[in-house]
């Protein structure tokens, strides 16, 4: 797979995403881990076909295959999507967004201590001009953010960050099965913390259970295709950075079918961020192209 091709995967699975912010502000009774459990009911199904599609039916040998990389990356998932519910919910979009945007930085850290991958200039470049846009985009709301969402919302990022660092290390050839594991591991962890605390039933009205199989199955499942496949070529600190445009997308889809302000500092930052992607990505087409050129 080209470099380019991967930029166009991470960046449809970034636009996949952005919607989940939507559906869940519709869901209206769910709590975060019933909706966890049902997304991921709909989620793992999809994902479990796909690894079957292309192992030939060899299902549970690809899922023992991943090994601790894998089933680290599936953990990591789990503090992702647990925290984007959570603060999806208590928070506003755009700020759960913002938070969202730590990842590039945890995955560089992440990248550097575990990989020792280096990250190019432009990309700190890029991740520099992508936190002014995306602070321009909430700066507004930023001080009156729930701080439990808030919390959640950096989870979630450091979530996605040790699985997309988890893909890296693990330098196999398919890490679908990861994300699969991941789902399962949140139907598991959502069910046992609702019996645990008892705050929340599965028993949620069949429209929320249909919204959130349905998130997972399309937009969730989807989109994390499309992220681990584009995951293949291109390295771990870009690969957030890439997939931000979840970020500029997720508060105008609220705004236009919900009526959730979106500021003319939203708008400006969002402009600023797809800068960023661009510069970013611009600067990586010429590094492949000048490298494919080298003898």
């Amino acid at each position: 797979m080209r470099y380019g091709t991967g930029v166009a995967l991470v960046v449809l699975a970034g636009i996949l995403w952005s919607v989940q912010g939507l559906i869940i502000r519709n869901i209206t009774e769910a709590g975060t881990w019933a909706v966890l459990v049902w997304r991921s009911v709909g989620m793992v199904p999809v994902l479990l076909g796909f690894v079957a599609w292309r192992s030939g039916g060899q299902v549970l040998a690809r899922l023992r295959a991943v090994g601790v990389a894998g089933v680290l990356g599936g953990l990591g998932l789990v503090f992702a999507f647990a925290g984007a519910i959570f603060a999806f919910q208590t928070t506003s979009v755009a700020m759960a967004v913002f938070l969202f945007s730590a990842s590039p930085f945890f995955a560089a850290v992440l990248g550097w201590l575990v990989l020792r991958e280096p990250v190019r200039n432009a990309t700190w470049a890029a991740i520099g001009l992508a936190a002014i846009g995306i602070f321009l985009m909430v700066r507004e709301g930023f001080a009156i953010g729930a701080m439990a969402g808030n919390i959640a919302a950096l989870l979630s990022a450091f979530g996605f960050a040790a699985f997309t660092v988890s893909l890296r290390w693990g330098k196999l050839a398919d890490m679908m099965p990861a994300v699969a594991l991941g789902g399962v591991f949140s139907i598991v962890t959502g069910a046992a913390m609702l019996v645990l605390t008892g705050a929340g039933t599965l028993a949620v009205p069949l429209v929320d259970i249909a919204l959130s199989a349905g998130m997972g199955a399309v937009t969730l499942a989807g989109g994390m295709v499309l992220y681990t496949l584009g995951s293949r070529v291109i390295p771990a600190a870009e690969l957030t950075l890439l997939s931000l445009v979840e970020v500029m997308l997720a508060p105008v889809w609220v705004w236009l079918a919900l009526g959730e302000t979106a500021s003319a500092g939203t708008l400006t930052g969002g402009a600023v961020l797809m800068a960023a992607v661009a510069v970013n990505a611009g600067s990586g087409l010429r590094r492949s192209a000048v490298a494919g050129a080298v003898p």
